[in-house]
């Protein structure tokens, strides 16, 4: 696996980072709220990111990205699909009023234009 070039110094390692990351709050707003994922607590027994073995802090980021990935698309796609679902109904109403008068008006003007054409003396 090729070794990732090293931060600058003073920067934070990537476990450091990753760690801030999950720690910090996440404010979400509207049905995407619901999929709010309470931040991570550290688990008992396990090494810092600072201790790990070379490759490995990358491994771990990477397999909890993963996770990360499967999580968010999941949520996401239950919120979003519950939003459409939502707004559906809610034009449900208007769109069956717009239907009616298209067809409405289609229909009159056939029949005006049907009594039109047979009023009119044939040659």
């Amino acid at each position: 696996m090729p070794r990732a070039s090293m931060p600058p110094a003073g920067t934070p390692a990537m476990g450091a980072r990753v760690g801030a990351l999950a720690a910090a709050p996440v404010a979400v707003a509207g049905p995407v709220a619901a999929a709010r994922v309470p931040a991570a607590n550290p688990l008992p027994g396990v090494a810092s990111a600072a201790r790990l073995a070379d490759g490995t802090e990358e491994y771990v980021v990477h397999r909890v990205m993963q996770r990360v990935d499967v999580v968010l698309e999941k949520r996401l796609r239950d919120a979003i699909a519950t939003v459409v679902q939502e707004q559906t109904r809610s034009v449900l109403p208007r769109l069956r009023e717009e239907i009616e008068s298209v067809v409405r008006h289609a229909v009159y003007e056939a029949v005006a234009d049907e009594l039109a054409s047979s009023a009119t003396p044939r040659q």
